[in-house]
């Protein structure tokens, strides 16, 4: 008997059209799934790198200027003290080059025989109605605050060594001002320090914003000028009184609120505090980003900018721990 064996033939077929189109279309759907993710995961890492950016850069000016203002008006041993030329002050240092010599009667680098004051701390607001801005300084972006501080530098020095350096030799009684090319003044019992005239400001670097300090030298004056932070696009700085004579701060002011008696400490009102506020903006632009913000610093609002730049708002209240005495 003769065995019949049938052999079976498999046909395999493609996909129909309407099978690759449906495939077509899930793989568009997700590619675009990922190519968003990956726009959201490249937007959230600008966002926070901007962010982190802002935090930085508002912190370390803050904290430059803190260090500053909050030794504002030590002087040594004659701290709380006016400095009155040919009475209680000698100048020894001579004319200062390219000075910067702010409003008031008696506010240049060095004390000046004249009966009034010596500065110690001045601002204004560039641009203010009434305002006198320093002669010294251009491209001052407008409405932003000016801030000039004087003030010696710890610790005490035995022998003023520097020849690019202004110094102060001090007793608790008298003051001497001159330079570190000159020989130290014999004084009985009394101390050298270095002096500082600092002036902070903000002008742009191109289209950034920086924050700027002219600082002092026997060479070049007041020409000298250090770019601190970039990004810093707006400065406000209020001015704290004392009004009850218990150190605390009743009120604050800004620059154009503060009266040449009261920055010459000639009322009861005293200044103890200072507040300042920055207003720090990014770097680079993000396209993506619009910035409608409105922003308060202290008493002063920044209208929304409508520009692609993220910015953050800083301050810090800084107790200043040589309050000048107050001047009959």
């Amino acid at each position: 008997m003769k065995k019949i064996t049938k052999t079976l033939k498999v046909y395999q077929s493609g996909m129909s059209l309407v099978e690759l189109m449906v495939a077509m279309v899930i793989s568009l759907f997700l590619s675009a799934g990922v190519f968003t993710m990956f726009a959201m995961s490249s937007n959230n890492v600008t966002t926070t790198s901007q962010f982190n950016q802002l935090q930085e850069n508002g912190r370390i000016a803050l904290a430059i200027m803190q260090r500053d203002i909050s030794q504002l008006g030590f002087m040594g041993d004659i701290t709380g003290t006016d400095f009155i030329v040919g009475s209680n002050t000698q100048i020894l240092a001579g004319v200062v080059p390219n000075d910067c010599v702010g409003a008031g009667v008696n506010n240049a680098t060095l004390p000046q025989a004249l009966p009034s004051h010596f500065r110690r701390l001045w601002g204004y607001e560039q641009g203010a109605a009434g305002a006198v801005p320093f002669a010294c300084l251009t491209g001052v972006r407008n409405a932003t605050d000016v801030l000039q501080i004087k003030r010696f530098i710890g610790p005490s020095t035995a022998t003023p060594t520097d020849t690019n350096r202004f110094y102060v030799g001090t007793t608790a009684s008298q003051a001497i001002f001159f330079t570190g090319a000159q020989p130290a003044p014999a004084l009985t019992n009394g101390r050298f320090w270095e002096y500082q005239h600092h002036i902070y400001f903000i002008r742009n670097d191109g289209d950034v914003p920086v924050l700027r300090r002219r600082t002092l030298t026997v060479g070049n004056g007041m020409a000298n000028e250090d770019q601190l932070v970039e990004g810093v696009e707006n400065m406000r700085v209020l001015y704290g009184f004392d009004n009850d004579g218990d150190s605390t701060p009743d009120r604050y002011v800004p620059a154009s609120g503060v009266t040449t008696m009261m920055w010459d400490n000639e009322l009861f009102q005293r200044l103890v505090a200072v507040k300042v506020f920055v207003l720090v903006r990014a770097i680079q632009a993000d396209r993506t980003y619009t910035n409608q913000t409105q922003y308060q610093l202290g008493d002063k609002t920044i209208l929304a900018p409508n520009d692609n730049f993220r910015r953050k708002v800083m301050s810090t209240t800084i107790m200043l721990e040589n309050p000048v005495l107050i001047r009959s």
